[in-house]
């Protein structure tokens, strides 16, 4: 896709340029990237997703400082060109999202081996050490193949136009695209049950945090009841047929994400062009590092339960994993020792 850097206007003598413009967009960026960085990312250096964050909001950070340089200095005055700048960014964050997933898959499917020999020092600084070799790899791999001279186009109405090639990140669309389609077909069959395991979901949802209220009453109970005034709320047996865990999973994963997906495939279908160094942000990343622990959760949960190690997730797949196996009648508390965490003992309901 083609960036539009300056317009001369031939019949009128006008001349634009859109420097400005492409700030915007980098600051918008930038400030969206920060905002869901601070929301998200609680953990910062515990798992590789998280420090990828932090180093696309260091990276949005240099591009507009670098543009905003270039703006006040002018073209002619600073050490880089606005097409160097958008199309080597282009590059760099188009072959970020491959070793992005396949390194936090890893670090997500090692993580119980991490547990058995974990040190505060040397986990975040292995995090750190692997962002900044992928980052390196992938600055040098871009830099030399990339197009980044600016090129004037003519056309019939005497307007000159300054633009630079930009790409986009295939990834990022077969990505987006192939979840929205398989969340779709896949929920789809199930589309009359839906809001009856939605509504399961959220009273299962409100019971945990009803007993998590009331963790100082554990050994005392023998049911698991939330008390709302007189209303009291039991983790029953359904008449419905309950979703297989990867049903419900699914349920859960497109529950958060599908209005993001929606509207990327939405501008896709309009044939919106989206450089890569726009659509390659923090909330595609927590998109993808949602399905990496839907993923895991699934594969682990087979053995462990829902008490494997995956880190918390706004997609709560311990609900869901409820949802799908089902809860009985009398349900007894018992004490499981959640071994993530040191010197503290951490009680489910099971």
């Amino acid at each position: 896709m083609l960036a539009i850097m300056e317009q001369w206007d031939g019949e009128n003598g006008c001349h634009w340029s859109k420097i400005d413009k492409y700030l915007l967009l980098l600051i918008l960026k930038l400030g969206m990237d920060a905002s869901v960085f601070y929301l998200c990312c609680q953990k910062l250096y515990k798992f590789f997703v998280n420090m990828c964050s932090l180093s696309i909001v260091l990276f949005d950070l240099l591009l507009v400082f670098l543009m905003a340089t270039v703006w006040l200095l002018g073209t002619e005055k600073s050490l880089m060109s606005p097409c160097f700048i958008l199309a080597n960014a282009s590059a760099a964050y188009g072959a970020l999202p491959l070793p992005m997933m396949f390194l936090g898959l890893l670090d997500y499917c090692l993580q119980d081996a991490v547990l058995c020999n974990q040190n505060s020092f040397l986990k975040p600084a292995t995090n750190a050490i692997l962002t900044l070799l992928m980052w390196i790899l992938v600055v040098t791999y871009t830099f030399s193949p990339v197009q980044n001279k600016q090129m004037e186009l003519d056309n019939v109405t005497q307007t000159i136009l300054v633009v630079c090639k930009v790409d986009g990140s295939i990834v990022v669309t077969y990505f987006v695209v192939g979840l929205f389609t398989g969340i779709i077909c896949t929920m789809l069959p199930f589309c009359t049950l839906i809001p009856f395991w939605l509504k399961e979901a959220n009273r299962i949802s409100i019971a945990r945090e009803g007993q998590e209220k009331k963790r100082s009453d554990l050994f005392t109970s023998t049911t698991c009841i939330f008390e709302k005034g007189s209303e009291k709320i039991y983790l029953e047996e359904t008449n419905w047929p309950r979703p297989p865990l990867w049903i419900s999973l699914t349920l859960g994963f497109g529950l958060f994400w599908m209005p993001y997906l929606a509207v990327s495939v939405v501008c896709l279908l309009l044939h919106f062009g989206v450089p890569a160094y726009l659509t390659v942000n923090i909330l595609w990343l927590e998109c993808a590092n949602s399905f990496l622990l839907g993923l895991v959760f699934w594969v682990k949960s087979k053995t462990q339960g829902p008490y494997s190690h995956v880190p918390e997730n706004m997609c709560t797949w311990h609900v869901f994993w409820h949802l799908s196996k089902g809860t009985q009648r009398q349900t007894n508390f018992v004490a499981v020792l959640n071994s993530s965490k040191e010197k503290e003992n951490t009680f489910f309901c099971v």
